[in-house]
């Protein structure tokens, strides 16, 4: 009889055998490193993590196998580090852990990742190799950690199934990697977020062939910024929102007519020129565009009505008229400059709608028509526009010694009174056009005239062959020029990325040192400005200041020197050794609580990432035992609460209309600022006549920001504990305490109404019914009877009359009962701006003027003003804006406001006051 085969079976049983305890192996792994994972984190009992079997965690997910897929612990107020050997997690899919206080060095992830969410902790590194192999990863958010400074690593192109890299706000230097495209392995990304980093350069030119929607790139804060022209996202087709506003990019707005998706658009705070091109305003899916602080020219642009529209600031329009067309002179100066790409050098000075009326740069007039136009040395690109034929009156036009290509235009030779045409020393190529008996044209110096084309794309040849004295003189200056610029940038870049310290030495000299550790503050919890889900860490170093310094400077806290007093205690004028004043804001020494220290705490670190000219600039801080004490800069006017309310105690003169319309518009430009930070957004709460600081030109900065709340990114609206003032409060946010900025729009409209009215919002001496100034208001804008509730101190006449209205009617819609039938503060700048004179700044009032604080000083420089004090100081007093209040404390409430709706025209002729 045959013995049985048993080979088979065995062979079935002992892989069997072997896979299972392969599994058993990695699964005792796995607890391994979930154990390590519950010890580093110091896991609180609420996490539930006590049971001995790590899948029945809470929010741990596992397969079949007892791997572990998926970790969340976001959000846990966990305050340990993460253990090197979660790489050895290789089922692991997702790792949630945001909104943490985590820190050290983030390990290395399996290549099995898919979802990795990790921002707003304390991570201080990321792995330069970390992106090496993860070609399954298809989510990345790792924004807010201050890690040290790193680049975006040419691995990245590993990452094949990448669709969203939301990196913002963790110290990325240097500049974006080209390795995007069509031939390059990032097919499926579609969201690229990297604001608020060191990122220098310009856009990659494989950005063109991308499928990106989102592309948020804003707020860079290195030394140079993101910069060079916007010209490749004309290619980039698929694009949904563009946000690169806050850097240096120059050159005209680009071409937008294929973009059929695109509704968010934000370019302003940089340097671009041009017209606005018809392909942005006729865009249908445009929803909102913010072009403010730029050189734009030309007319000002009309968008379509429900588009969101900031123009304001920097731009050289010809006219403050949407629309209206610029002169013939104009245009015909604008077309010239289109092919040489709008240089920036034109657009600083080509303002207004003559160009005969100003300095204008290379323009010369003789009987208002221009006569030369002198374009010489320049450093001028592009091709020589055929539009300047247009100019009839030309005698002399120079171009000179620049880097201009292309031919000349036939259509010069037509110019009536054209004796001279200077285009020596360029790179151009093609035959010379005949011009008219008695017209000098001088070309020489360029290789390629009498040439079909140019011999090179630079129009130069090896050797310098053809080349004139002036271009080979040229070349070397500039290379010269451009080696010693790279040389001072970095120079520059190495002293911004370090921090400044001041060592006091035991003979009581200072001096000075760098030191690379930052100081970091850290709001969060407790309920206060900044709740547990809304951590903020910003950036105070070089802002400590000693007791001993600001004693001195305050007369040791002297009654005489008191500005003003509140439920925080009370702000001092002090007066550094060279004159210049200050506020130093002292909180009582009984207020150590965690409400008080958290207020404190948040106006330091708001002022990281705010710097406006209408927000009080903050200088410094002391933390020292109990005492806490902020150092602003002095404004010297006092409040907009003493001027309505107070002037005859304090020997003001009333407000007049015009001062009180510009009063009312620093304030909507600051308030604007805080609410358009981007994926930064301020809420002030706490917007009051008692918090708007005056300065001696009487222009006004917005004051006290220790109840700003950071709004949550992606959320419109959230949750927060009731604070502000009496009869300031919008309803919604005192009835349920919910917040957006929409609270912010709602106290605008208040302060207008006692601008208005010279009530206050809140009046006990009136009748019942007219105690709450907006219910009152109210009942005026629905009776139509503005001239009799105006401030009798107003000096009326028919022009301030019509202002008023216009005034009274916007004020009435920012206190409309609904939210979101209330405008936001871009629209009350745009309503206001035009009844304002233009203001232009003188050279001692800057954009960015500190009232005696130059934040161009070099940091020893500024320093300077406080060394003979102490010698232990760190003061930079080139940093964000904020504030100091000077009286009136602020109230919990949760009382509802009477707000009208929507009030009906206000085009009412001017009536008698009698009987007022």
């Amino acid at each position: 009889m045959e013995k049985p085969q048993l080979g088979f079976g065995v062979s079935v049983i002992f892989r069997f055998v072997l896979v299972f305890s392969l599994v058993l192996s990695a699964s005792s792994g796995d607890a391994e490193v979930m154990n390590n994972l519950r010890k580093m984190i110091r896991a609180p009992p609420n996490l539930g993590w006590s049971d001995p079997d790590f899948c029945e965690w809470q929010n741990i997910k596992c397969n079949s196998d007892k791997r572990v897929t998926s970790i969340n612990i976001a959000k846990s107020n966990l305050a340990g580090s993460l253990p090197e050997n979660l790489v050895n997690l290789s089922e692991l899919k997702a790792l949630q852990c945001f909104d943490n206080k985590l820190t050290g060095p983030f390990p290395k992830l399996a290549p099995s990742v898919k979802t990795l969410t990790i921002y707003n902790n304390g991570f201080s590194s990321i792995p330069s190799d970390f992106f090496e192999g993860m070609s399954m990863l298809e989510e990345v958010r790792i924004g807010a950690n201050p890690f040290s400074a790193w680049r975006i690593p040419d691995s990245l192109k590993d990452c094949t199934s990448l669709r969203v890299l939301e990196a913002q706000n963790c110290s990325i230097i240097g500049s974006i990697p080209d390795i995007f495209g069509p031939d390059n392995p990032l097919p499926a990304l579609v969201n690229l977020t990297l604001s608020y980093n060191l990122l220098e350069g310009g856009f990659p030119a494989s950005f063109a062939g991308t499928g990106l929607e989102f592309l948020l790139l804003n707020d860079q804060k290195s030394t140079n910024k993101l910069n060079g022209t916007l010209g490749v996202l004309q290619k980039m087709k698929s694009l949904k929102q563009i946000w690169v506003h806050g850097n240096q990019f120059t050159g005209p707005i680009p071409d937008f007519s294929k973009h059929d998706q695109l509704f968010d658009v934000n370019l302003r705070d940089n340097q671009l020129t041009g017209v606005v091109p018809s392909s942005l305003t006729s865009l249908k899916s445009l929803r909102t565009v913010k072009l403010s602080n730029n050189r734009l020219q030309g007319s000002p642009p009309v968008f379509p009505p429900g588009v969101q529209v900031d123009m304001t600031g920097l731009n050289q329009f010809c006219t403050n008229m949407p629309g209206q067309p610029c002169s013939a002179l104009v245009n015909a100066m604008l077309s010239v400059a289109e092919p040489l790409g709008y240089p920036l050098k034109f657009a600083e000075s080509w303002k207004g709608n003559d160009p005969c009326s100003g300095s204008w740069t290379g323009i010369v007039c003789s009987n208002k028509n221009i006569s030369v136009i002198n374009f010489q040395r320049m450093g001028l690109s592009g091709t020589i526009s055929p539009s300047f034929s247009s100019l009839t009156s030309v005698v002399k036009l120079l171009l000179a010694d620049n880097n201009l290509g292309g031919t000349i235009p036939r259509e010069l030779t037509s110019m009536p009174n054209l004796v001279e045409l200077d285009v020596s020393n360029n790179n151009l190529y093609g035959k010379v056009p005949t011009f008219r008996q008695g017209v000098s044209v001088e070309y020489t110096g360029n290789k390629d005239i009498g040439k079909d084309r140019p011999s090179s794309p630079s129009g130069l040849v090896a050797g310098g062959k053809g080349l004139g004295v002036g271009p080979i003189v040229g070349i070397v200056v500039a290379i010269v020029v451009l080696l010693g610029v790279g040389a001072a940038a970095f120079i520059m870049f190495r002293r911004k990325r370090k921090d400044s310290s001041f060592t006091q030495k035991p003979n009581g000299k200072t001096e000075f040192s760098r030191d690379s550790d930052a100081t970091r503050i850290t709001v969060s919890g407790g309920g206060g400005p900044y709740a547990a889900n809304d951590s903020y860490v910003g950036d105070a170093s070089n802002m400590v200041i000693t007791i001993q310094v600001l004693r001195e400077v305050t007369n040791n806290f002297s009654e005489q020197n008191i500005l003003g007093k509140g439920g925080f205690g009370s702000v001092y004028k002090g007066e550094l050794h060279d004159g210049t004043k200050i506020a130093v804001k002292r909180m009582e020494s009984g207020m150590v609580g965690e409400k008080w220290l958290n207020e404190f705490m948040a106006e330091i670190a708001v002022l990281t990432k705010v710097r406006h000219r209408h927000l009080v600039a903050l200088l410094g801080y002391c933390l020292d035992g109990n005492e806490r004490l902020l150092v602003y800069e002095y404004m010297p006017q006092g409040t907009l609460n003493d001027h309505l309310f107070n002037w005859k105690v304090k020997g003001f003169k009333p407000l007049e209309w015009k001062r009180r319309l510009s009063i009312a518009l620093d304030v909507a430009r600051g308030v604007e600022y805080l609410h358009n930070l981007a994926q930064q957004i301020f809420i002030h709460r706490d917007l009051k006549p008692s918090n708007i600081l005056l300065g001696d030109d009487m222009h006004a900065k917005v004051a006290d920001f220790g109840l700003v709340r950071l709004v949550p990114e992606g959320n419109a609206s959230f949750e927060t504990r009731i604070a502000g003032t009496f009869g300031y409060l919008a309803p919604e946010y005192a009835t349920t305490g919910r917040v957006t900025t929409k609270v912010d729009v709602f106290s605008f409209g208040v302060v207008l109404m006692e601008m208005i009215s010279g009530r206050k919002a809140l009046d006990n001496s009136q009748s019942e019914e007219n105690v709450h100034l907006v219910s009152w208001f109210r009942r005026v804008l629905i009776n139509k009877d503005i001239q009799n509730a105006i401030d009798p101190t107003i000096v009326l006449d028919e022009e301030t009359y019509s202002s008023i209205c216009v005034v009274a009617e916007l004020a009435g819609h920012c206190c409309t009962r609904e939210p979101h039938n209330r405008p936001d503060m871009s629209h009350a700048v745009n309503v206001l701006l035009p009844l304002v004179e233009v203001w232009k700044p003188t050279e001692a009032e800057r954009e960015d003027d500190n009232y005696g604080f130059d934040p161009d000083l070099s940091l020893p420089q500024a320093l300077e003003r406080w060394q003979a004090m102490d010698g232990r100081s760190n003061v930079y007093t080139n940093t964000a804006s904020l504030s100091y209040p000077t009286s009136e404390d602020s109230i919990n409430t949760n009382t509802e406001i009477s707000t009208p709706p929507r009030p009906p025209g206000l085009a009412d002729s001017l009536s008698s006051r009698d009987g007022r």
